[in-house]
């Protein structure tokens, strides 16, 4: 199993090293054609202008389209979960367009109203770690959104079929479990029949 972090900007190697603990090989991704020989692709937290500047520069936006277009597992945490959603409130572009929600960028507040909590995440027995650093929320959600987290009344991790997105920043812990969970979403990927 290959999980591919996009290397643009970034936590990379702590997204790395959560991948490897859950039982996967984990790859920076610094150019288009690397993405041919993932099972998945983490698109990590950072500022999402300025990821989405960067991945229109280097080609990554048509390529990650189509990556997941192909039924391959995409990860977007904080700024990641930003360059993801199909709208971002109060701006009229949007960058890859993947899931169906609205997001609503810095929404917790500036980096010293960071904090920590456990999270109660659907579909993993215990609570999660997670750390909120300048962090979106998800406002709304389409029908096909299943919501996994919720903190204080507002979504912060949810799931599209293939895609799962989420607020905070599950690699700056040593809880691994909700890069497991993508793993084994990539896991279930299954190769698309082609047509004979």
């Amino acid at each position: 199993m290959k999980i591919g972090v996009l290397a643009l900007q970034g936590a990379v190697t702590e997204h790395i090293r959560s991948i490897e603990r859950a039982g996967a090989e984990g790859l920076a991704i610094k150019q288009v054609q690397q993405l041919e020989e993932l099972n998945g692709l983490i698109l990590p937290g950072g500022e999402s202008t300025t990821i989405g500047k960067l991945m229109r520069k280097y080609g990554f936006m048509e390529a990650i389209r189509a990556f997941a277009a192909e039924g391959k597992p995409v990860f977007g945490t904080c700024a990641g979960l930003i360059v993801m959603a199909k709208h971002i409130a109060g701006q009229e572009e949007a960058h890859l367009e993947l899931m169906d929600m609205t997001v609503s960028r810095n929404a917790f507040g500036r980096q010293r109203e960071s904090f920590e909590t456990d999270l109660p995440v659907k579909g993993i027995e215990e609570t999660v770690r997670a750390v909120f650093i300048r962090a979106p929320l998800i406002e709304s959600v389409g029908e096909e959104v299943e919501v996994l987290s919720i903190y204080k009344d507002e979504i912060v991790t949810a799931r599209q079929g293939h895609l799962l997105a989420c607020s905070y920043h599950p690699e700056l812990t040593d809880d691994y479990r909700l890069h497991a969970y993508f793993v084994d979403m990539a896991r279930s990927y299954k190769q698309p029949v082609q047509n004979q």
